[in-house]
């Protein structure tokens, strides 16, 4: 379906474009709620159900994408996110914003599957991946720094959300037309291999990410109300802490699959608990930028590794697009969980109920990564001849995370 090293780099613009939305979300709620008549919760709400429209075109979509083509399928994703995210920038209604939201989140959605089924036939889908954490963080971090210059309202981040995937759409021109495979062998159906391993993943990652977003959700009022810090020395550390993000996607991308998954995975997962236990306890500068630099340097890092794993379990990418949906409903649910959690038992507490989760299904992660590992899994590789290519409130205390 996807030929490898020939399409690498549009498979990165387009994860990056997928991704994006997810990764601005702290300041895309974080301005619903200051310009629109909105409460905080209300527009964690909104983040929310961007989200699990993300998520659902992931889970809809997993299987489809040889049958409708990648270009096909990636032009509609990019198209939904334009006009999606560009309807609720410019629109002044609620119901609109809403609307348009959910629109453009099923549309990263789409992109982010037809991304992560091309990464998984590549040689070296986990050198893709990083290159797609790479440039993501990469753009978010610039968005971070430009949109607190560019006045109050709502629509810059969608505004640059909608950009992003409209720069995007000249290079789908370099992914497949069609599948070469006859109208026979596109309806039949072909059973998703390593079952179980495959489930027990995707079980495991809304837990996964939801342990991550509870924090993040509230690492701002962690920041302000515990730690006793001015709004702007938070944003400097979340500035911060998206550029150790850069550093820990460039040297996971170094090291590569030498480690294999399992350790990354396992011990990786059981340092970002104890980070967020740090930061949950913060009372300090030192220990709150400490804590919340460590886990975004952690994160991408392990998360890199993980769609690595998801995808060598299926080389037409159907797990990798599974898992990463399943994660995409914990972080939908991350932030109402870490408010309610925080709201009952305190921040420190919440952290390390957060933490010990985290170490529970850190067991099983490795487990499934040392499996994949002691087995040789199949290898497929689909050409396809592709046609000539034409000569705070920034980090406001009740943001979504984008994780």
């Amino acid at each position: 379906m996807f030929a490898p090293r020939t399409i690498a780099w549009p498979l990165v613009a387009l994860f990056t474009a997928g991704y994006l939305a997810p990764y601005l979300l702290p300041t895309t709620v974080g301005r619903l709620d200051s310009g629109l008549p909105l409460t905080a919760t209300q527009a964690g709400a909104v983040g929310s159900a961007l989200l699990l429209s993300s998520a659902s075109a992931g889970f809809l979509l997993a299987s489809k994408v040889d049958r409708i083509g990648a270009r096909r399928l990636a032009r509609i994703g990019l198209a939904l996110a334009v006009a999606g995210y560009g309807w609720a920038a410019l629109s002044g209604s609620v119901a609109a914003v809403v609307t348009g939201a959910m629109i453009g989140g099923f549309g990263s959605g789409t992109a982010t599957t037809v991304a992560a089924t091309g990464i998984a036939a590549q040689r070296d889908p986990h050198r893709t991946t990083t290159l797609g954490l790479l440039g993501v963080s990469a753009l978010a971090g610039a968005v971070y720094l430009t949109v607190p210059h560019l006045g109050p309202g709502h629509g810059q981040p969608l505004a640059a959300i909608a950009l992003t995937a409209l720069a995007v759409w000249p290079l789908t021109n370099r992914l497949p037309l069609d599948t070469t495979a006859t109208p026979r062998t596109r309806r039949a159906r072909i059973p998703l291999p390593h079952f179980r391993s495959g489930l027990l993943l995707a079980a495991t990652l809304p837990c996964w990410s939801l342990a991550q977003n509870a924090l993040w959700g509230v690492s701002g009022h962690i920041g302000l109300t515990q730690a006793h810090l001015t709004e702007a020395t938070v944003g400097a550390v979340f500035a911060v802490a998206l550029g150790a993000g850069l550093l820990g996607v460039i040297g996971a991308g170094a090291v590569g699959p030498r480690l294999g998954h399992a350790l990354p995975i396992g011990a990786g997962t059981a340092l970002i608990a104890a980070c967020i236990a740090l930061s949950a306890s913060a009372t300090d500068l030192t220990s709150f930028a400490t804590g919340e630099i460590a886990w975004n340097t952690l994160y991408p890092i392990v998360l890199s590794y993980v769609i690595g794993l998801a995808a060598s379990l299926d080389p037409r990418g159907r797990w990798a697009v599974l898992v990463g949906s399943a994660s995409s409903l914990g972080t939908a649910a991350g932030p109402l969980a870490g408010s309610l959690l925080a709201a009952q038992a305190g921040f420190p507490m919440m952290g390390l109920i957060l933490a010990a989760g985290l170490l529970l299904i850190a067991a099983p992660m490795t487990a499934i990564a040392l499996r994949a590992g002691s087995r040789t899994l199949p290898v497929v590789e689909i050409t396809v001849e592709t046609p000539a290519v034409p000569t705070q409130r920034e980090y406001e205390t009740a943001a979504v995370a984008p994780r």
